[in-house]
């Protein structure tokens, strides 16, 4: 992107927004790990072992999170909070590459630091590395279809009632935590920073190649399908 033949102001107008979302992305996402691991470690001190119960505190904990954020954040930056979503804002060219490279740093960064912050708040071991193993196709698959449904949740409710998407995305969240495998992680940055954290909600570091690349199918399949799917015709 050029700015040459922008004023001075405008570039610093330029730098400070882009300043803005960055952070907002940032934020967002260290606020939704937190949600996340910390109302699984929550839910798993209160459930007396019943992994069912420790599971419904984290589903609603994280969907009702999850419609929060998006409402904080959207407006700044979008809130993303996902590599995923990026990517698909990506490849419909509602973006660049350069905004999508800070974006999903921030969100990485921001991830692992919530993860953090949901251990002090505990008082667990800040550094942690998960053993809870989740292999298998099955659980890959899983993850595909989690963002895909994602993904295509996003896309549909923006096309149609953009003012109903934090709420459809809390709310698909929130159902597929119960009908995929993998408790729908969906999300890149979430499947690397749950690795940091050997409680409830995380994942052990060999399980990460399969969910990453879940998630990526899923999202590709998405931005094809529903890119046809609401593709606007001409008319005649």
């Amino acid at each position: 992107m050029r700015f040459a033949w922008r004023t001075r102001d405008q570039r610093r107008l330029l730098f400070v927004t882009l300043s803005r979302r960055i952070a907002g992305e940032f934020a967002g996402t260290a606020m939704l790990l937190a949600i996340i691991v910390g109302s699984g470690i929550m839910g798993e001190r209160l459930a007396a072992g019943n992994g069912a119960v420790a599971l419904l505190g984290n589903t609603i904990a994280t969907g009702a999170g999850l419609i929060v954020l998006i409402h904080m954040f959207g407006p700044v930056s979008g809130a993303h909070f996902n590599p995923a979503v990026t990517l698909a804002v990506l490849l419909k060219r509602d973006t660049t590459a350069r905004v999508a490279i800070l974006y999903v740093t921030a969100q990485v960064a921001g991830a692992i630091i919530g993860v953090w912050a949901a251990h002090a708040m505990f008082a667990e071991p800040i550094l942690q590395i998960s053993s809870k193993a989740r292999d298998g196709l099955p659980q890959g698959f899983a993850e595909c279809v989690a963002t895909f449904g994602l993904v295509g949740t996003i896309f549909s409710t923006q096309r149609h009632r953009p003012e109903f998407t934090p709420i459809a995305v809390g709310l698909y969240i929130t159902a597929a935590y119960w009908f995929t495998a993998s408790t729908s992680f969906a999300n890149p940055a979430v499947t690397i920073a749950r690795s940091l954290s050997n409680t409830f909600a995380g994942i052990a570091p060999a399980s990460i190649a399969v969910f990453i690349a879940g998630q990526l199918v899923g999202t590709l399949a998405a931005i094809a399908f529903f890119g046809w799917l609401l593709k606007e015709e001409s008319p005649q």
